[in-house]
């Protein structure tokens, strides 16, 4: 299995993709199904996706164009799932039979490369989106391409902001009294990456925050090997 799970998919000062284009996971790839379910505008962000990967000679074609989207997954030498809205873009993977689509064409040994509400599909359950539930997918289930959870766009708390609710290191806490997984809290700029039974840490900022329960948050450097973590048994509805 071969992963690139990207907290965001721009940088300051550079243009959509360029912080990780080395990381890209698409040598020899000559065709890519971009998934872009989690944006309204389907055409614009498949036709951003496209510009970004035509230096790369990709040609990008939008899941959303065929008739049989699961059929397109199928015949697909990549996947690549954009960020936008998690619960519509998990609605919407329901919806086209692309959850199972997609967990076969990867277990074949396809790159799979996800962005903000892309990474947090390939987790088990939508359950550390940061997103607002503006549709109601069928099932909070998703992909299962690892065996822990990811909460993208990771924020550290800033006291001196005055900010009067929930710091995301709370929220990542209760999710934790009723749910024993660990979650990775990538910070901007930064990715995991998987190579089979390798997953490391990568970015171009200052990492990721690893929260387990009945743990103090761990951070994680650049270049941490986290393999130890494809071997967790996820347990849901476990209250501490």
């Amino acid at each position: 299995m071969r992963l690139l799970l990207l907290s965001n998919s721009t940088a300051p000062g550079r243009g959509y993709l360029d912080h990780a284009r080395e990381e890209m996971l698409l040598d020899g790839v000559r065709r890519l199904v971009f998934v872009p379910y989690a944006l309204a505008d389907r055409d614009g962000y498949t036709a951003q996706v496209a510009k970004a990967l035509e230096p790369l000679g990709i040609e990008v074609t939008g899941a959303h164009t065929a008739a049989d989207p699961a059929g397109l997954i199928g015949g697909a030498e990549a996947v690549f799932v954009g960020g936008g809205n998690s619960f519509r873009l998990l609605k919407a993977l329901h919806e086209h039979d692309l959850v199972r689509a997609i967990r076969e064409r990867v277990a074949a040994g396809v790159p799979y490369i996800g962005s903000s509400a892309g990474t947090n599909m390939a987790c088990p359950t939508l359950r550390t989106t940061n997103d607002m539930p503006i549709v109601q997918p069928p099932s909070f289930e998703a992909l299962g391409l690892l065996p822990f959870q990811i909460n993208p766009h990771y924020l550290d708390p800033r006291p001196d902001l005055g900010h009067m609710g929930e710091t995301r290191a709370e929220r990542l806490e209760q999710f934790l009294e009723e749910n024993d997984v660990p979650v990775v809290g990538l910070r901007e700029g930064t990715w995991l990456r998987r190579d089979a039974d390798r997953l490391t840490l990568g970015g171009i900022a200052a990492g990721a925050v690893l929260f387990r329960r009945g743990a103090a948050p761990a951070e994680l450097g650049p270049g941490a090997d986290l393999s130890a973590l494809l071997d967790e048994r996820p347990r849901f509805d476990s209250p501490a």
